[in-house]
């Protein structure tokens, strides 16, 4: 497996816009896999409903059980699927990384690096809000518990380690994608892409 590719992590608070990047980065050709995703499959699996409260549980069993880079080992075989069945990829995007562990468990697939989106608590409530998902707290106290919940995993200090950050409280969308691509193509220069 080639050492040259680049994993990207993406972290911050919930609502902070790391799938609104993810989304734009996707846009652009460059591969995204999802952690929340890997979590869901496995609240499938296990047959529970798809809450917030249920989703957090199971997030804190797996990494009780198995260590805190439990979510990153979920995702390893996707990422390596697609790095060699598509040669050409030079950068993956790992949405949701919530412990620096995570991201040691990724360095067996390539060059990690990590970026923060910033947000403030009220900018990210509204964000949770508009997209509407069943697993999305609807109350500023289910937010907030949600925010103490993350921070019980260790996403301050990967947001705090974070090679790069953008702060997402007055930019677009579109100012989102432009700062995120700027920032991974940068890397992928000092990576030795082309």
């Amino acid at each position: 497996m080639s050492k040259n590719v680049l994993i990207v992590g993406l972290t911050g608070m919930p609502g902070a816009g790391k799938s609104t990047l993810a989304e734009s980065l996707l846009k652009k050709g460059i591969p995204v896999i999802i952690m929340g995703d890997a979590v869901r499959e496995a609240a499938k699996r296990a047959n529970l409903e798809m809450t917030d409260a249920n989703l957090g549980k199971l997030m804190i069993k797996l990494r009780r059980e198995k260590g805190s880079g439990a979510i990153a080992y979920l995702v390893l075989d996707k990422i390596r699927s697609i790095i060699v069945s598509s040669p050409h990829v030079k950068a993956v995007i790992v949405d949701g990384i919530r412990n620096i562990e995570e991201m040691k468990v990724l360095e067996s697939l390539g060059t990690v690096k990590l970026l923060a989106i910033h947000g403030c608590a009220l900018v990210r409530f509204k964000h949770v809000k508009a997209r509407a998902r069943s697993d999305a707290p609807n109350k500023e106290d289910d937010f907030s518990e949600r925010d103490r919940r993350e921070l019980t995993v260790g996403i301050s200090e990967a947001i705090a380690l974070a090679d790069e950050s953008i702060s997402n409280n007055t930019i677009t969308v579109d100012q989102l994608g432009q700062q995120g691509l700027a920032i991974i193509k940068k890397w992928l220069l000092e990576n030795g892409a082309d």
